[in-house]
């Protein structure tokens, strides 16, 4: 069955269905990678904010190593923006699912500026997440498991981004 696209020549409602929910396009494939990897990351920042917000008063670890996610996520460090560091990202991980979800397969075409915003977006927050894996042995002298699979989430979101705004470049 062939949709017609509506008078503005923007994808309709099904046609927008159909495509996010049964196409298999590669860039398609990506951006469903990263609503994936947002909510893993999300998971792992939502533990993050009930220890960073006094819900919860503790975190497990893992039983080897030196993790100590409780004093990590207390530090000074996690505060220092305004607001929990932990609660700040899952915002920010949360606000990559409707970007992903955004348009249809051929996105590009239309509006590439798009995956542009969602690249300089995850690019930014990988590298803020790589910088906390300086942070947790430098200067916490513990680690996170929540966050190092948080900061992985983000580094992912941003390597799959990477495609897609290679597409679009040209087309700006």
């Amino acid at each position: 069955m062939k949709l017609e696209l509506a008078r503005n020549g923007k994808l309709t409602p099904q046609q927008l269905r159909q495509q996010l929910q049964r196409e298999d396009a590669p860039d398609l494939k990506r951006r469903r990678d990263i609503i994936a990897w947002s909510l893993v990351g999300m998971a792992t920042m939502a533990a993050v904010t009930l220890l960073q917000t006094g819900i919860v008063k503790h975190l497990p670890d893992p039983q080897f190593g030196n993790f100590d996610s409780d004093r990590v996520n207390s530090s000074d460090t996690a505060y220092r923006l305004g607001a929990p560091d932990g609660s700040i990202s899952l915002a920010s991980l949360a606000a990559n699912i409707p970007i992903a979800a955004f348009g249809g397969a051929n996105r590009v075409q239309g509006k590439p500026w798009v995956p542009l915003v969602a690249a300089v977006k995850a690019v930014g927050e990988a590298l803020a997440a790589s910088w906390y894996f300086y942070q947790m042995p430098g200067k916490e002298k513990a680690w996170c498991g929540y966050c190092i699979v948080g900061a992985l989430s983000n580094i992912g979101i941003a390597a799959l981004t990477l495609p897609e705004v290679r597409t679009a470049l040209p087309v700006m």
